[in-house]
């Protein structure tokens, strides 16, 4: 074989080779989305399920309950009346973040790593000023305004000319999670370990602790605000 031969068949397998790790991550992000819809869970818990699975739904869903993960979907629909109240106060004195975080029993509520996540989220909260708790509390017309700034700058982007609707539509969709990423406090990334958003955070603790945890609501004061 003559070494432009071999040179050849060399990139065909790397196109290849390629071309099927390329068909990996498709699958794996298709997978980690429906592990995520039938367990409630954050996408990196659901992700390092089905890494430690190879893959497989029903393995990855058995792996997340000897876990413990499956703990906290379980007790997503349980009323949470008690709780505490988590403050974090700037090293100035000028900022001040608090924020209500609700348990199921005072006893929970008196657990010392439940007092610690709600510090934790004060914390969370005076750096990374969410403008609400959940999706759902975003005014919708916060939401139509920021999707008509979207619109209107595709739509002046000389890089989108010529290219279809549906393309727009998708760019489109993107900016507007990263929208909801930077103002909902549940999905933005925790400031102590943004590997994992606010949610998949207190999900984690819901494990630890065994009663369902929510965030009520929060405030920020700041001096001259």
């Amino acid at each position: 074989m003559t070494r432009r031969g071999a040179s050849r068949r060399g990139s065909e397998a790397t196109v290849q080779n390629q071309g099927l790790g390329e068909k990996r991550m498709e699958i794996e992000a298709k997978k980690v989305k429906e592990l995520r819809d039938l367990t409630g869970l954050g996408m990196m818990d659901c992700k390092k399920a089905l890494q430690e699975t190879g893959g497989d739904i029903e393995k990855a869903k058995e792996w997340l309950r000897k876990q413990g993960l499956d703990k906290a979907m379980k007790k997503a629909a349980r009323v949470t009346r008690e709780g505490a109240i988590g403050v974090y106060q700037h090293h100035d004195g000028k900022l001040v973040a608090i924020v209500e975080v609700n348990c199921e029993t005072d006893f929970a509520a008196k657990n010392e790593e439940f007092r610690s996540l709600c510090r934790d989220l004060a914390m969370h909260v005076a750096a990374r000023n969410p403008a609400v708790v959940k999706r759902e509390d975003m005014p919708a017309e916060a939401v139509e305004k920021e999707k008509e700034i979207q619109r209107e700058a595709l739509k002046n982007d000389p890089k989108m000319a010529g290219k279809p609707p549906e393309a727009a539509e998708k760019i489109l969709e993107g900016r507007m999670a990263k929208f909801f990423e930077e103002n909902v406090l549940l999905e933005q990334p925790f400031v102590k370990d943004e590997k994992r958003t606010v949610e998949e955070t207190i999900k984690s603790y819901v494990a630890k602790i065994g009663e369902n945890i929510t965030v009520r609501r929060f405030q920020v004061f700041r001096v001259g605000g």
